[in-house]
């Protein structure tokens, strides 16, 4: 491989890598302020203007903090689950495209730190993976309410894994790659796909909101129930890599619906944008309209926090089984016939 490659590459992850733990850390400084806007409040405003040293003052924290370990015949396990947790939502922005491509040096550098042809099953293996950090750091807690969060998280992401998944095929079937840059391509302008997948991009929303164990499925840290749930026995950075690991799998679960559904880095007049600005100006602009995209989900994940109230177990495996997971078969049904229906059109020359 071209030296000058590894180089592009390994500044491109570092970047990202900078970025995604950047985006978790203010994360949690926006959810306060959004909490205290919704709920009347000010929010965080002591630790620099606008409170916006808060979120170093938590880090700092976390790290003076006095680590605590339960007595557990498991202490490899202990300290492993929440590195695994942590690995696997940063490992997801991998694959994602942040942008077209930028003229530097003589040549293109293309803005994702690798573009493979299955990158959607990359994420959902990714994803399969993370909830054995959550599962393993249960388990090695010696705490019956530990462990009772990692069954209820285990559980309910392996089942809306599947209507994840499902909701996925349908949008596939159009497109026709597993290519996050192609599908991202496809959708130049305003042609997103959200507009023909209205119901794929619905379920793979509640399936995000799932997944990241945010309100109104947080039963796997019910304080009501179980304390802290899977993280109870945990201190320091250990319970810190656990928080700061679901603002990141929030930051990236909301690129993924940015990038398949809203059209990822596009925007309306890029072409034009490229041809009259040219295309470094063009794809800084495209990279804020991701951005600005990716906040929108943000703020959505916020404000469902502090309007819907948490599900009961039997309504979250009611709504995965029964409910999400024949809207996907119907929907891929559907599209399907739709696909034949226009193919047989365009054969008949109709």
């Amino acid at each position: 491989m071209d030296s000058t490659l590894i180089i592009d590459k390994s500044v491109i992850i570092l970047v990202v890598f900078a970025v995604t733990m950047l985006m978790a850390m203010y994360s949690t400084w926006a959810e306060r302020k959004v909490a205290a806007w919704l709920q009347d409040r000010i929010g965080p405003n002591r630790a620099g203007p606008l409170g916006l040293f808060q979120p170093l003052a938590d880090g700092l924290k976390l790290f003076s903090k006095e680590e605590f370990e339960p007595n557990t015949p498991n202490r490899f396990l202990f300290f492993v689950g929440p590195a695994i947790a942590m690995s696997t939502a940063l490992m997801t922005s991998a694959v994602i495209p942040w942008g077209d491509k930028f003229h530097l040096f003589g040549r293109d550098i293309i803005l994702q730190a690798t573009d493979i042809n299955v990158a959607l099953l990359y994420i959902f293996a990714i994803l399969s993976v993370g909830v054995y950090g959550i599962m393993i750091g249960g388990w090695a807690s010696n705490n019956k309410f530990s462990l009772m969060g990692a069954v209820r998280a285990a559980s309910q992401m392996v089942s809306y894994e599947i209507a994840m998944g499902l909701s996925v095929i349908a949008l596939l079937m159009m497109t026709g790659t597993l290519s996050l840059r192609e599908i991202s391509l496809q959708q130049s302008g305003m042609n997103w796909n959200v507009f023909y997948q209205p119901l794929s991009f619905l379920i793979f929303l509640i399936c995000a909101f799932a997944e990241t164990n945010r309100t109104p499925f947080d039963l796997a840290e019910c304080e009501s129930e179980l304390i802290g749930g899977y993280h109870t026995e945990y201190s320091s950075m250990k319970m810190g890599f656990y928080l700061f690991a679901e603002y990141a799998n929030m930051f990236i679960s909301s690129t993924i619906l940015a990038v398949l559904f809203f059209g990822g880095y596009n925007y309306p007049g890029m072409a034009w944008a490229v041809e009259n600005w040219g295309v470094n100006l063009a794809n800084v602009i495209g990279i804020a309209a991701l951005f600005i995209k990716i906040c929108g989900f943000i703020f959505f994940y916020m404000w469902v926090r502090w309007t819907i109230p948490r599900f009961r177990y039997d309504q979250l495996m009611h709504l995965g089984w029964r409910i999400l997971i024949p809207l996907s078969i119907a929907n891929i049904i559907v599209t399907g016939i739709v696909i034949l229906r226009h193919d047989i059109a365009v054969y008949l020359g109709m």
